[in-house]
């Protein structure tokens, strides 16, 4: 068995190949241009192998993973130059017809890669929110990929601010959601500094902090995932881990009973290799 993954980032695309016994064997990284600068250079890296049972694709969003929908398998609005509404998943099956594929979203090959090697490892749900020049969330139930029209948009759903902020939110669509409130450009625009500037006692943490509980709460809710990982640039800061915990057990007060928190809320374990490993073991389900 040799099968390939695909993470298409909004920067850059990692590429990796694996026969599922040996880890990864391959592994290149490619800035993201356009799909007609990027797509050969992606296919030349395939193309060097003689044949691979299956691909995973997992991409940036939002795309159409309704199998049901004309445009399944496309990149759909995004302000990326050159990728709104690029059949993306189509332009793999043409160059590769005898090939397996599996196509998600990024940030849920993350939360599979989480759960089957990482800090999820040995639990059957997790949830994986990635913040940093954005917010996302991937979701995993019963060991599946959980979607129905479409995939979940996490990073977008609407936060009660505090009335102590009065920052309008870098989210175009809604301010006040997730990501227009708490990600990596609603941090520098706030306060001035791009976070990783500004000290670990700066208050900017704690605001962040109660954002990022508040999302948290609002997921054990709906969701009840055994696990809630985070990821990206701005959770590398290690001191919002306690305050997003405290906060948490705060806002929810006592209504539901979740695991211990410093078990239930944690970092990233897979670190920048979530969605790569993620996306290969989708590959090799398919076989």
């Amino acid at each position: 068995m040799l099968v390939g993954g695909i993470e298409a980032g909004g920067t850059k695309f990692v590429c990796a190949v694996t026969d599922g016994k040996n880890g990864i064997q391959e592994r290149i990284s490619m800035p993201t241009e356009t799909p007609e600068q990027t797509m050969p250079r992606l296919f030349e890296y395939f193309d060097q192998f003689d044949h691979l049972d299956a691909i995973g694709l997992a991409s940036f969003g939002p795309i159409d993973v309704n199998p049901k929908s004309k445009t399944y398998g496309s990149i759909i609005d995004t302000p990326k130059a050159g990728w709104e509404h690029y059949d993306i998943l189509g332009a793999m099956k043409a160059h590769y017809p005898d090939t397996q594929f599996a196509f998600t979203t990024d940030v849920n090959a993350a939360a599979y890669g989480e759960l089957k090697m990482g800090a999820a490892d040995g639990l059957d749900s997790c949830v994986y929110l990635t913040v940093g020049t954005g917010i996302g969330g991937g979701v995993v139930e019963h060991s599946q990929i959980l979607q129905g029209y479409s995939h979940p948009e996490i990073g977008h759903m609407l936060i009660r601010q505090q009335p102590e902020d009065s920052y309008e939110g870098t989210c175009p669509y809604h301010h006040n959601c997730l990501e227009g409130l708490a990600a990596g450009p609603a941090i520098e625009r706030r306060w001035g500094k791009k976070g990783h500037l500004l000290p670990a006692d700066h208050q900017a943490w704690q605001m962040e902090a109660d954002y990022l509980a508040q999302a948290c709460v609002n997921i054990a809710l709906m969701l009840s995932p055994e696990r809630i990982v985070f990821g990206g640039g701005v959770s590398k800061q290690a001191q919002l881990f306690p305050m997003i915990r405290e906060s948490f057990k705060r806002q929810m007060a006592g209504y539901v009973q979740t695991p211990d928190l410093d078990d239930y809320i944690v970092h990233v374990a897979l670190g920048d290799d979530a969605g790569i490993t993620g996306v290969l073991l989708l590959a090799a389900d398919q076989l």
